[in-house]
């Protein structure tokens, strides 16, 4: 296993998106918690991150990414809210759940069979960095058992699932660990499928809230 302690040199973070772009799988730290990532296009790559988290193959994976033209090779179309949630809350703590474009690259196992997608355009320093050099959305499910405590301890991910990555950038225990808010729009509404780092009041400045 790769190893990697603090901020990243520039090498670092081209070294460690050259190895997520062929579908290693690294755990990383995010603006929430620990993410177990690797290459959103890569079909058995994603499918490994189901099996080290021994997550149920209903439950689809987060994807982040790090610029709009990214989200653009994801979904099927943008509606006037989503574009205000977006100006507004990204790059941040918003994940928002879209229509998936029918002929995306994306790895079928990232959806779980639905035709939606979560994305976030994380403001993650490290991981942002990562995802603009390797040029590909990664996926990022918190760094834990399914089921288990959120991934913040880095010991407890380590013990938990180290034997079962490729690499890890360890910047000690991350204490704010509130996850991201997760939306989806429907209609003219927001639809708060999870409360986290963005309030209710906030969103409903946007639009109203369902």
């Amino acid at each position: 296993m790769k190893y990697y302690k603090g901020n990243l040199l520039k090498h670092e973070v081209t070294t460690i998106a050259e190895d997520i772009k062929k579908g290693k799988i690294f755990v990383f730290p995010t603006e929430t918690v620990y993410g177990l990532g690797t290459n959103a296009y890569r079909e058995e790559s994603c499918k490994q991150i189901y099996e080290i988290k021994k997550r149920p193959a209903w439950k689809p994976l987060i994807v982040l990414i790090s610029d709009i033209e990214m989200l653009n090779d994801l979904v099927k179309e943008i509606n006037e809210i989503e574009k205000k949630l977006i100006d507004t809350f990204w790059p941040g703590s918003l994940t928002i759940v879209f229509q998936k474009k029918e002929n995306s690259l994306i790895s079928k196992y990232v959806s779980a069979g639905l035709d939606t997608l979560g994305i976030r355009m994380t403001d993650g320093e490290i991981i942002r960095a990562i995802i603009k050099e390797a040029n590909v959305p990664i996926v990022a499910p918190s760094a834990n058992l399914s089921g288990l405590s959120d991934g913040t301890k880095i010991n407890e991910i380590i013990e938990e699932i180290g034997n079962d990555i490729d690499g890890i950038v360890d910047i000690g225990d991350i204490s704010d660990s509130i996850p991201s808010t997760l939306v989806q729009v429907i209609g003219n509404k927001i639809n708060v499928l999870r409360e986290g780092k963005i309030s209710k009041a906030k969103l409903s400045e946007i639009a109203e809230i369902l």
